[in-house]
């Protein structure tokens, strides 16, 4: 934490705006974080808005197997990451996630399954719903968090600047009747209103 927050994201960036910090977890609350995905660099970013300096609690991410190779994958484990096949789910790998959420953790899916760079409204996966509902018969509810990050640049450069928007969250329980589709479209407007805001404040 102190090289990526304190020296790699300072030296990088000249400036980083994190907007509606005013935004609080619910206390004792189940939470999914739901982040567009447009960098590598939105894992830090993201981190350094709502990890453990913001809400004592850590950030742990869901990736795909791909990004777990190599020295990424070395880098990213120690970020609190682990992998999925979005293909073919283990139960072992569900059962985990499903256990972080239970136990208050912050479980950060990026919906759009990939770095989308240009921001094109994608389909989003159908994963991050499915395992809010295995979630929320073990625990009275989950609130899913949109989250919008843009950057001053289309790919990031050095001393440029970013920004974090914290959207409207979606509450999923058991009871929830919405189907995947439904979901997943409110979902992805939420994410992107997120972003707009974001975008506008690095002058996008």
């Amino acid at each position: 934490m102190f090289v990526t927050q304190d020296i790699v994201i300072k030296v990088f960036f000249s400036e980083i705006t994190i907007i509606n910090k005013s935004f609080s977890i619910p206390k004792n609350s189940s939470i999914i974080l739901a982040p567009t995905h447009r960098s590598r660099w939105d894992g830090l970013i993201l981190t350094k808005a709502i990890g453990r300096r913001v809400t004592s609690n850590d950030c742990r991410f869901m990736v795909t197997n791909s990004e777990m190779k190599g020295i990424q994958g070395w880098f990213l484990k120690r970020l609190g990451c682990f992998s999925i096949d979005q293909l073919s789910p283990s139960l072992s790998v569900l059962r985990y996630a499903v256990n972080l959420i239970v136990k208050k953790n912050q479980l950060v899916v990026f919906p759009e399954g990939k770095i989308n760079k240009y921001g094109k409204k994608l389909t989003l996966k159908e994963g991050l719903y499915r395992l809010a509902l295995m979630a929320a018969k073990k625990t009275n509810s989950i609130f899913i968090i949109p989250i919008g990050i843009a950057y001053s640049q289309v790919s990031p450069k050095i001393r440029g600047t970013a920004s974090l928007y914290i959207g409207d969250p979606m509450l999923v329980n058991k009871n929830s009747n919405l189907s995947i589709n439904e979901f997943n479209e409110i979902l992805n407007k939420r994410m992107h209103n997120a972003e707009k805001i974001a975008l506008k404040n690095v002058g996008r």
